[in-house]
């Protein structure tokens, strides 16, 4: 994919691996951009978290290195805390990132830490919440909360730090369909704003809607970075990373002697393929 701008975040060379076994990222190299929607798509163990904590400085490599903005990271305490407030994480389970005793609290956590002004965190907070529409959970106790209404403390949390990335960890996991329709809404809201977006995911329909990019991890190596589309119809991707392929690509390529130009049309919701046919 070709980019006019500059990347906010460029990784090169990455090597990163845990104690007495195989390299969990092996040489990784990517850049991310202003306003993607990208899918990080691979099995359990190829990587993929690992690549979420090298993105947000929780975990440091043993070679390569990251950029923002073209400025090499030193790892320094105000670079990290810079790259920790710019590229944010939502993990897959809201219980191990909520801390707080209500959700106004939770939420104001993070600008706190800044050493904000205090009118500046409360602006920050305020509108965090009615992003994720918590306006009337601000007392709540969010351990008693459902698990969208977690996951939503659990964006705000990240929204609240005015972040340029935000990494999704499995965000659709142990949500029933209701809440999953609700968070794809939501990240389209946050795609619409600007803010790029990466989410890994084992849901593949889900990442084929989302997506503009998508990025295969395989044993620690990316083995495809390019359109949906166009990794969806990769048979040696597919193959190596035992992915499965959306069921509307899969049904457009069937269907496409019948109907010519339903598969390049690559529709990825039910009203788009009705609306073809």
């Amino acid at each position: 994919m070709t980019h006019t701008r500059p990347a906010l975040l460029s990784l090169r060379d990455i090597v990163f691996c845990y104690p007495d076994a195989p390299p969990a990222l092996d040489g990784v190299s990517i850049d991310l951009y202003r306003g993607e929607r990208i899918a990080v798509l691979g099995n359990n163990g190829a990587g993929k978290s690992t690549f979420f904590l090298i993105c947000n400085g929780i975990l440091r490599p043993q070679s390569g290195s990251l950029s923002v903005d073209g400025q090499r990271l030193r790892y320094t305490k105000k670079e990290l805390t810079d790259l920790r407030r710019r590229v944010g994480v939502v993990f897959q389970d809201a219980d191990n990132q909520i801390i707080a005793s209500t959700v106004e609290s939770e939420v104001s956590f993070g600008p706190m830490n800044l050493r904000l002004p205090r009118v500046q965190v409360e602006r920050l907070v305020d509108s965090a919440l009615v992003q994720m529409d918590l306006e009337d959970y601000r007392s709540r106790a969010p351990q008693y909360l459902s698990g969208g209404e977690k996951k939503r403390v659990s964006i705000a949390d990240i929204l609240a730090m005015r972040p340029e990335i935000i990494l999704f960890d499995e965000p659709t996991a142990s949500l029933d369909p209701k809440n999953t329709a609700l968070l794809e809404q939501t990240l389209a809201q946050l795609g619409d704003a600007g803010i790029t977006l990466v989410v890994s995911t084992h849901d593949v329909d889900f990442a084929y809607r989302f997506a503009n990019r998508a990025v295969v991890f395989s044993s620690g190596r990316i083995v495809a970075d390019a359109e949906p589309a166009q990794v969806f119809a990769d048979e040696a991707v597919i193959e190596e990373a035992g992915l499965k392929r959306p069921l509307l690509f899969d049904m457009a390529r069937l269907l496409e002697p019948h109907h010519p130009g339903l598969a390049s049309a690559a529709p990825k919701t039910l009203e788009e393929f009705a609306r073809f046919l």
